[in-house]
């Protein structure tokens, strides 16, 4: 539960009372390469500055990340990883907090984007700290430990990520999917957290973009009549299912010979090429790297489906980006992707790779007869019921309560 802040900082923050309150927008390193929670706090901290104006004063707050090992270039990709590795821990628990020590005495309030680094709470007044939760992904060696078995240096991290979390003043999730979980496993109280979808931004859209087509095209080729292309858009992490989208697509190619894989979110792993390579599609996927967010819309305009394959999520963002574009979604029938998608989206299990290839060359068939314009109409519809003004007029409400 969350301590008793000092009296100091409640003194500073008495002063500016009458005033609009300054917010520290607390953001991921810019390094790590998580666009999406790039997104997240660079939106609500635009989008405050409009839905809240008189009220609160948003400021992002990202310190350049000191590469101390992985500075110089390294030969073999696994060493720099695990220098990499090491510069994020010495960054996150040692360079952040003291950053921030040094800052936080000019913020009446604090809000950590990102879950992930919640420990950050511990060195900010936590009764003046806001958490936005993601899903439950970086808490599962301590939480479900049998699921995700970790080493012990790894736990003791989590643990002090947890501790942060637990002691924040609120906490506002993406889904209701993720409050449930968070709930279930006591992370906080029914009364201080909320659920705040976060929102689709602007360059997601049904509209041509000239510049960001032919960026698209540079990536993936020139767009034809014949093109049939499967998008696939996330990181590689185990409950992504790479393995189930590279079988979905090994089969639907053996129907459709001219159907493509496009894939952003950084390139696959070695045991992922080397099943890609085991199904004989290797030379038919386009591994496109992270890319701008008007390039990332261009690809979804492109696509024939876009592939959400997860076993797992927290909310579900390139399934709310591709129907923002109009493109029909194929996603996993996990409560975190339904809530998203509603009715505009098609379903398939988990893992099922005979319904997911069924339910890929059904949506594939029907492309150009009037059921493809309905599914059409119905995922612009439905996205547009998230927008970022919104996320932050509810994180201004959150502000309040936790001023109250």
């Amino acid at each position: 539960m969350p301590r008793e802040p000092d009296q100091s900082s409640l003194n500073g923050f008495q002063a500016r009372n009458g005033r609009a309150r300054r917010v520290a927008i607390v953001a991921d390193y810019l390094e790590e390469g998580w666009p999406s929670m790039d997104l997240v706090a660079e939106m609500i901290t635009s989008c405050l500055r409009v839905a809240a104006a008189d009220e609160f004063e948003p400021e992002l707050i990202r310190p350049p990340m000191v590469l101390r090992f992985s500075k110089r270039g390294v030969g073999k990709k696994r060493l720099a990883r695990k220098l990499f590795n090491a510069d994020r821990v010495i960054n996150r628990f040692f360079d952040y907090p003291r950053f921030l020590h040094t800052i936080k005495s000019r913020f009446d309030l604090y809000h950590v984007a990102d879950h992930s680094y919640a420990h950050l709470t511990q060195t900010l007044a936590p009764l003046r700290t806001v958490v936005t939760c993601h899903d439950l992904d970086a808490f599962q060696s301590v939480l479900e430990p049998a699921r995700m078995r970790r080493s012990i240096g790894f736990r003791m991290m989590t643990r002090r990520i947890l501790n942060g979390f637990r002691a924040a003043a609120k906490i506002g999730c993406d889904s209701k999917a993720t409050h449930s979980e968070i709930l279930r496993h006591r992370l906080c109280r029914p009364d201080s957290s909320r659920v705040i979808p976060i929102g689709v931004a602007a360059e997601f859209s049904p509209n041509p973009d000239a510049r960001a087509d032919r960026a698209a095209s540079f990536i993936a080729g020139s767009k034809t009549s014949e093109s049939i292309e499967i998008l696939h858009v996330s990181s590689t992490i185990p409950r992504k299912r790479i393995d189930v989208l590279l079988k979905v697509f090994a089969a639907v190619r053996r129907e459709v010979p001219a159907a493509r894989l496009i894939r952003a979110g950084g390139p696959f792993t070695k045991a992922q090429n080397e099943l890609a390579r085991a199904l004989g599609v290797g030379s038919a996927i386009v591994q496109a790297p992270f890319v701008e967010r008007a390039t990332l819309a261009a690809l979804y305009r492109r696509a024939a489906i876009v592939m959400a394959p997860s076993e797992n999520e927290g909310f579900g963002l390139p399934v709310l980006e591709a129907m923002a574009c109009g493109a029909p979604v194929l996603a996993s029938a996990i409560a975190a992707l339904r809530e998203v998608g509603g009715d505009a989206a098609e379903y398939a299990p988990v893992g099922d790779i005979e319904a997911w290839t069924a339910a890929a060359l059904r949506m594939l068939g029907e492309r150009g007869a009037a059921i493809a314009a309905d599914r059409r109409a119905a995922a612009l519809a439905r996205a547009a019921g998230f927008t970022w003004n919104a996320t932050a007029r509810r994180y201004a409400a959150l502000y309040r309560e936790m001023l109250a």
